[in-house]
């Protein structure tokens, strides 16, 4: 297949490097700064998936370097606050047999998306593998806690052709499964990370400390509950029928096998680029808002992630 990876950071670089080494002509967009080393050097990836390495077809910094062609799979890794204007950008790159995966975090990828986007060609990714960059075109996996989901979100994408899409990255060593419940996966992640990157980012600590330090835990358990407040009025189904026990599975089975995970969004302060608290907790207070509904505490940690980010910048 001929594929596109929208930015080359932690996840972007796993998703090039071993679907290239799995046979495909892989093009990768990446920030002008890091364009010479990623042409000279390749992509490479270490972790829990093994060492590997590879270049890639092509390097380019800018969409308009690919006005002439079109692709069989584009697939976009970058902020989510950043969709709308890639969608924008990446439209005329779309022909009649190109699919788009939104591989981010947060509420709001599909819409921005959609824009520009034909939304029986979107699908929409749950991942939930963590990764870390170490330079530019260097990713390490450090950790799973499921297989990556992918789902048409108004299932307007055959379920046999999903289930292709997941063989092909099953094959380039991704475990990936297909379904027809994609927005209750994606809820599920947003509610994991809008507990955990936020405090993650505030605290700098493992997930794992997050779960065991009385505050923040608690911290979270009221998180959680204000969001399960706000599914509630919106009728949006979830796995979970309430907020009790997906605090049991939060706790059981998703905090201990990313234990040692640093969120990404403390790793984004550090290295002075915007959060995507907007999409995370942000989108939880602006929907409640909508509503009239109080998330009290989800407004305080937006503040303190904004605040923290601010004086980063200004540091």
């Amino acid at each position: 297949m001929k594929i596109l990876v929208i930015g080359l950071g932690a996840l972007g670089t796993v998703y090039s490097c071993l679907l290239s080494l799995s046979g495909h002509e892989v093009t990768g967009l990446s920030r002008p700064a890091s364009l010479d080393k990623l042409k000279k050097n390749g992509v490479n990836i270490s972790g829990i998936w093994g060492d590997h390495k590879t270049k890639l077809s092509n390097v380019v910094s800018d969409v308009a370097e690919l006005l002439d062609q079109k692709f069989d799979m584009i697939i976009v890794t970058v902020k989510s606050y950043i969709t709308k204007e890639i969608a924008e950008q990446i439209a005329p790159l779309v022909g009649d047999n190109t699919y788009i995966f939104l591989l981010q975090n947060g509420y709001g990828n599909l819409e921005a998306a959609a824009k520009f986007l034909p939304e029986d060609k979107i699908v929409l990714g749950r991942v939930i593998f963590g990764s870390e960059t170490l330079t530019p075109g260097e990713s390490k996996v450090t950790v799973i806690a499921d297989d990556v989901i992918i789902g048409s979100p108004k299932n307007l994408i055959k379920l046999e052709l999903l289930e292709g899409f997941a063989g092909i990255f099953r094959k380039a060593l991704i475990p990936t499964k297909a379904s027809l419940e994609i927005m209750n996966y994606i809820w599920g992640k947003i509610i994991y990370n809008s507990a955990l990157n936020s405090l993650g980012a505030i605290f700098e600590v493992s997930y794992g400390k997050l779960a065991e330090e009385p505050v923040t835990r608690d911290l979270m358990n009221q998180m959680i509950r204000e969001i399960f407040d706000l599914l509630r009025v919106q009728n949006i189904p979830t796995f979970w029928p309430d907020a009790q026990s997906y605090l049991t599975t939060f706790y059981n089975d998703l905090v201990p096998p990313t234990y040692a995970h640093h969120s990404s969004m403390l790793q984004d302060i550090r290295s002075g680029r915007h959060t995507e608290i907007d999409a995370l907790n942000g989108a939880v207070v602006e929907l409640a808002h909508k509503f009239g509904l109080p998330v009290p505490v989800n407004e305080v940690i937006v503040a303190m992630v904004k605040a923290k980010e601010n004086m980063n910048y200004r540091h």
